[in-house]
């Protein structure tokens, strides 16, 4: 769907590039994860993909043709959902949605979308009224309009009760099994392991890692078993190699003889593996 090469961008008023060098490929029907601190160029990346941005340096090809070749038939495919929704506040989420169709030559079902979000009940409410996860969910509504191709979410959980965070999440999912691409930015790592097919890490503007969610966690991760268990009244813990344990003489007499009250691999989470590559901790 997209091959970004030898990505570069700078503000005008900065003196160092926000992004360097990027490379990377979306494929068609993926969700792609686009993960780093504030500041390092996740949001640029968005703006310079959906043209909003487009003196950029390298080259970026939407279904093997240049992106700068594309004109406003682009957003005819597209559907973005902004960190921070804009919406009308004086009209109606109903004439909001109303308002953006008419940008689009084909439109979704917006008392669908309303339902599904729940915020149908609300349709007729100003924007003004809104709680700050009625707008997020609005605004993801908005970014479905047009029944797009390609969704470009930016934190689009963000702010959402455990609910409401899961029917968003729940509609991602339904449009990438129908052949839908998205790229996300989110600091929330559940999102992204729950979500994402494949990430990017990015730090000081340039790509640090690339690779499945499962992936990373197997590289960054320490290969070892973690058993917890009751003797003679106490709490003891052991660790035992992951690859060996089943023929450790220790493990077996602690499963066959002992009270285990836990037992896991010593995964490591994204939320480590962000911290490592990128040096800044997750807002999660």
């Amino acid at each position: 769907m997209f091959q970004v090469k030898d990505l570069s961008f700078n503000y005008p008023k900065n003196k160092e590039d926000t992004l360097r060098n990027l490379s990377f490929s979306i494929q068609d029907g993926e969700i792609f994860g686009l993960l780093g601190p504030s500041g390092v160029g996740k949001s640029t990346t968005q703006k310079v993909m959906t043209k909003l941005l487009p003196k950029f340096r390298g080259e970026i090809l939407f279904r093997n043709q240049d992106l700068r070749a594309y004109g406003r038939e682009f957003y005819q495919e597209i559907g973005v959902g902004f960190e921070m929704p804009v919406h009308f506040s004086k009209l109606t989420a109903l004439e909001n949605l109303a308002f953006f169709k008419k940008l689009y030559r084909k439109n979704a079902d917006t008392d669908y979308l309303l339902e599904r979000v729940g915020l149908i009940k609300d349709k007729n409410k100003k924007v003004a009224e809104f709680s700050k996860g009625m707008k997020v969910r609005l605004n993801f509504v908005r970014a479905l309009l047009n029944n797009p191709q390609v969704l470009f979410l930016d934190e689009p959980t963000m702010g959402l009760d455990p609910k409401n965070s899961r029917i968003i999440k729940d509609i991602i999912k339904e449009f990438r099994e129908k052949g839908g691409t998205v790229l996300l930015t989110t600091h929330l790592m559940n999102d992204v392991e729950e979500l994402c097919d494949r990430v990017a890490f990015l730090a000081n503007g340039a790509i640090a890692e690339i690779d499945t969610p499962k992936n990373l966690k197997l590289k960054y991760g320490a290969r070892t078993l973690e058993v917890e268990y009751a003797e003679n009244d106490e709490m003891l813990t052991t660790s035992f190699d992951l690859d060996t344990f089943g023929k450790d003489p220790e493990f077996l007499d602690i499963v066959q003889n002992k009270t285990v009250i836990t037992i896991h691999s010593s995964e490591t989470s994204l939320d480590d593996i962000f911290i490592k590559i990128t040096g800044v901790e997750t807002d999660e």
